[in-house]
């Protein structure tokens, strides 16, 4: 990576961090940090053969904030200028002021690995490059089945060049590269039609659309939407639930996941919040955040306060071990920062976010787990999901899945409601398999106004009674 990136092209230097710094200060604060970003974004659809839309992006600016006791101060522009820069600095002085007045510190730059180096980065990708990843795509999902009707590709690439500063001396820089694609079809047999998506995400450049993943974004697909004209409903009630290893994780993700995060704690919203230390699941469960796993979606270099990022053990054997926090939720507990920080943009302030969150393999083997449940639902994609994070009461839809009747996956499902507790369903869990899937889907969370990209995984799950809604 080329640390010198924002001096390169806008003349930006340690000397103009220190003044602007001094600027926000100036009236009080026991901290300040300036997060310069630059970020090009291309999209390219494609729908009936033809390319419906294509058109790049460029955002650029800076947020700064002042931090003073329980205090924030926030504010951004949207260009380099030193005058703008002060303008805003006092801004942010003006929100968060008052106490002990701060001078910044020498300012050193900082070492941190490369998860996602990109082979072909997307700056050197023309669009002529980027359209025939998308007419094969298109080709391969039409030639699956005569029943596709409709081919709707969408395509996003772009990379994101982040500089974080702030007052104890630190100089934090990051290039994220970052490619998406969702492949949506629409098939009909008779007077009836079913759609379904199928998408993966990465931090990667060109190279990661290899032949192998080409063909099954469009096989993909068209399998999830062939599958619903087959899909019966199952009767209501409570029963066995089993969550398929991979993208069911999102109800990991969503339903416990973010009452794992400080601010909801320090708030006293979350359920968890006087929770750490104690047994929350099985011994067989444990959960873990991480933002280490090379070229995946959620995985961050450096968070976007400048902190190391890591893996953050949450639920070790049943226990909670602790939260995800960024600084201002690090200096209530007094525990380091989890490299959690992250925000949208520039124009955002940082909160507690996941990054990679996922269950660790258990002991059960996933034809165990299947072969144990007499009556129940297999889940193994959802959609519509509502939380109320905090409480963790969620309803989902399982878009697809399967009936488990005598210990085997039968007649398939679809939009089958789901009504539970995210707490008690953690509690519930009586199987965990040995085969963690992390889903390379473009999975993005959002929270308070901000969304950021995210993974998520799981092992086969079995979950030993949740409300399920349906016939009868």
């Amino acid at each position: 990576m080329s640390q010198d990136f924002f001096a390169r092209h806008f003349g930006l230097e340690d000397g103009l961090y220190h003044r602007v710094m001094r600027t926000a200060l100036e009236r009080g604060g026991d901290y300040c940090d300036l997060f310069f970003q630059q970020r090009t974004t291309t999209t390219i659809g494609l729908e009936d053969q033809k390319v419906d839309r294509a058109f790049r992006t460029e955002d650029l600016g800076v947020g700064i904030r002042v931090l003073s006791g329980d205090a924030t101060g926030y504010a951004f522009c949207e260009e380099f200028e030193e005058a703008s820069l002060h303008e805003a600095a006092k801004v942010a002085s003006a929100i968060a002021h008052g106490g002990q007045v701060v001078a910044p510190q020498a300012i050193a730059a900082r070492a941190h690995p490369d998860l996602y180096p990109a082979k072909i980065p997307w700056g050197s990708v023309a669009t002529e490059q980027r359209l025939p990843l998308l007419e094969r795509i298109d080709a391969r999902a039409f030639a699956e089945d005569p029943a596709v009707q409709k081919v709707r590709i969408r395509a996003m690439d772009g990379e994101t060049r982040l500089l974080v500063v702030d007052s104890e001396g630190r100089r934090s820089y990051d290039e994220q590269p970052m490619t998406t694609v969702y492949v949506f079809c629409v098939a009909q047999r008779g007077e009836r039609k079913e759609e379904n998506h199928y998408a993966v995400g990465a931090r990667a450049g060109l190279e990661f659309y290899g032949d192998d993943l080409i063909e099954k974004l469009a096989t993909e697909a068209v399998r999830r939407t062939l599958l619903l004209f087959e899909a019966v409903q199952p009767r209501a009630g409570e029963m066995p639930l089993v969550l398929a290893a991979g993208s069911s994780g999102i109800l990991l993700h969503e339903a416990i996941g973010h009452g794992m995060e400080a601010d909801f704690n320090r708030k006293g919203i979350s359920i968890y919040s006087d929770k750490v230390n104690q047994r929350i699941a099985e011994p067989f469960v444990s959960i873990v955040d991480d933002g280490t796993i090379p070229s995946a979606r959620g995985s961050i270099n450096v968070d976007d306060e400048g902190n190391d990022t890591e893996r953050t053990v949450l639920v070790e054997g049943g226990v909670l071990r602790t939260f995800l926090h960024d600084r201002i939720s690090a200096r209530h507990y007094g525990v380091a920062p989890t490299g959690n920080g992250r925000r949208q943009s520039f124009r955002h302030a940082p909160l507690p976010r996941m990054r990679n969150t996922y269950m660790l393999p258990g002991p059960h083997a996933p034809e165990e787990i299947i072969r144990s449940v007499e009556r129940g639902i297999y889940a193994e994609s959802f959609t519509n999901g509502q939380v109320k994070i905090g409480a963790g009461d969620f309803t989902f839809y399982i878009k697809s899945g399967y009936l488990i009747e005598g210990g085997e996956l039968t007649r398939p499902i679809k939009d089958v409601n789901l009504i539970g507790n995210g707490p008690q369903v953690l509690r519930d869990v009586v199987m965990v398999g040995t085969d963690l899937e992390l889903d390379q889907g473009g999975w993005t969370c959002g929270k308070d106004g901000q969304s950021v990209p995210v993974s998520l995984g799981m092992p086969t799950v079995k979950v030993s009674a949740i409300t399920v809604g349906g016939v009868g």
